[in-house]
Formats: structure tokens, sequence, C-alpha cells
């Protein structure tokens, strides 16, 4: 896809070439088939493992593939980024690996196991400001009194590129695959999966699902420009923060690529992830289950074979063994 006001664009061929690069430092995760799901849609089903990846999410993609294109002398500077929680985990852990100094920038609100994981990576890790967007503009400031290389999360087509090869893995593995179901927040994954789907024949369809506290990225599409919306605490914390504050690529690519979105609640969020643990042996954090709770809630219908993206494991365990008493009886 090319943006209209630039002559930037990411395609297939981006997203072949990022997977030939990221290659040794990541997993093909498997894509197993879910029979509960499947019966329950009357469609086949199947799950594609990126909480299984080294750092727990599917962030590793992206980020290993801009730093793999660093060069010597960015290399050197180091690397900085705002993030969530995984992104940032996959930043320090592949820059860690290659050498790079790498910098973390986070809300105060992240959750500590995400913290204490990027702390062990032995990056400089900051934890900062009420939300996302505090912790950028904290991150701005440090950034250019130190001239490090900024990293977005989401926002930079070599990310973009890097998500996109999820997409790839898919449709290799399961070629029949009509839909993707996969989580939507700041669009990364989203954008790169969504340049795939449309170049099959003929084209899958995407479906990206937010929780239903702030889903910016889905107010934003309805709208038809980028909004900035206050964060509530929600299970998808990962799906938690802003567009950008000068977003460029991911919400003009999602305006175009994205098929349907929905969203799902607290309560359907929590059942997902006692659902994967229960029938899947999964642990899964909230942001990773919301395209299963999609499913279960009937939210999202598909009319074919489907695929759902589950983007990462990093819950923190109190939180998975709350939900599991709470309701296992469910399952």
């Amino acid at each position: 896809m090319t943006h209209p006001d630039t002559r930037i664009s990411v395609t297939v061929d981006d997203i072949q070439a990022a997977s030939q690069r990221i290659n040794p430092y990541i997993l093909h995760t498997p894509l197993i088939p879910s029979r509960f799901l499947s019966e329950k849609c009357a469609v086949p089903v199947f799950l594609k493992l990126e909480c299984l990846q080294p750092t727990g999410s599917f962030k590793i993609r992206g980020a290993t593939n801009r730093l793999l294109q660093l060069s010597p002398e960015e290399k050197q500077r180091g690397v900085i980024t705002v993030s969530s929680g995984n992104h940032g985990r996959a930043l320090a852990y592949t820059a860690a690996r290659l050498g790079i100094p790498a910098t973390i920038f986070l809300s105060v609100h992240t959750p500590i196991n995400k913290v204490e994981a990027i702390r062990k990576t032995g990056a400089v890790t900051m934890v900062t400001g009420d939300c996302y967007d505090e912790a950028e503009a904290a991150a701005v400031e440090y950034e250019r009194i130190h001239n490090l290389v900024h990293i977005p999360s989401f926002d930079n087509l070599q990310i973009i590129a890097g998500q996109g090869t999820i997409a790839l893995e898919i449709f290799e593995d399961a070629p029949a695959t009509r839909h993707i179901i996969f989580p939507l927040s700041g669009g990364g994954m989203g954008s790169g999966i969504g340049i795939v789907a449309r170049n099959q024949n003929p084209p899958a369809s995407i479906w990206g699902v937010s929780m239903e506290r702030a889903p910016v990225m889905v107010r934003s599409l309805e709208a038809g420009k980028v909004l900035t919306l206050p964060e509530e605490e929600t299970l998808a914390d990962g799906l938690k923060g802003g567009l950008g504050i000068t977003n460029q690529y991911t919400f003009f690519l999602c305006q175009q690529l994205v098929d349907h979105t929905a969203l799902v609640s607290e309560e359907e969020i929590g059942k997902a992830i006692v659902f994967l643990y229960k029938e899947h042996h999964l642990i899964v954090e909230g942001s990773g289950a919301v395209g299963v709770a999609a499913l279960l809630s009937g939210k999202v219908v598909p009319d074919g074979p489907a695929t759902v993206v589950i983007s990462g494991s990093n819950i923190d365990l109190p939180v998975l063994m709350r939900l599991v008493k709470e309701y296992s009886g469910l399952f």
C-alpha cells in the first residue's frame, strides 16, 4: 500500500524480505486447530500461536526487522522506544542479542511482570507518566538529550513489514484461510497482515478486535481521523495507548485494509483467557485473547476458514489465577 502523501510504500516483497531477515531470530509459530471454536462457528478455526515467541509476543517480528536495518552509526548511538510492555521487551531482547544499547520508556500502569522482564535484558528501563502519551512525551525529551534512535512500537514501515510476516506464515500453513482475526490497537499488525491478505486470490478479509475500554484505533476509524482517548484499566493492557503524536502510516493503512472491527467486554476477554487455558493449555494475556473473545461471544462470525492471532502470553500470573477461579465452571 502506498501512502497518499508520500512515495513510500510497504509491499508483499518487503514483507517477504523481512521474513528472510528475521528468520534466525524468531519462531515460525505453530498454527493449531480449535475443535471447540470450529464447531461453534461451523467453519475451520485455527489459532496462530504468537504467544510462543521468545519474548512472549508477536512484537519481536517488527522490532527485529527494524533493528537489523540500523546503520553501524545508529547501532552505536543506541535505540529508544515507548511501549505498553511487549514491544519494549521485544526491542530490549533483540537489541541485547545484537549488542545495541536500548532504553525503554513505560507508563506507571505497565504490569510489573512486563517491567521486570524488560529490566532483566539489561536495557535502561524508565517507568514514568500516568499513561502511554505521557511516557512518550518524556521519551522524546530523553531521546533528544542522549541522541538516541527512536524505534516506534507500530507506526514505522519496517515494523509494519515485520508484523506482516505473521500472515505469510498463516497462508503458508493454512492456504485456505479466508479470514484473519487479530488484536487491533496501534495498527502495525493490522497493516502488515492486511497487505498480505489483500494480495491473496481471492483476497482474504481481516477483522480487528479491540476492548470496549478506550479502543482508540476503532473509534478513530469510525471518526475518519486520529482521536485521543483517556486510557482505561483493562485486561487487554497490551492494547492500551494512543496512535502516536503524529501518526504517519498505520491509521491510513488500517483505513484501507481493515475490513471489519469488533469490541469485546472485560468479561468476554476474561472468559477467552480461561477458555484458552483450559481448552488449549495456553497462557494468554488479555490482548492476545480478544480475537477468541469475539468468536466465543458471536461478535465475529466468519463464513469460511478462519485464523485467530493469539498475540501474546505476558499475563500477570495472579490475574490469570483469579480469572481461572472466576470462570472455570464455563468450560
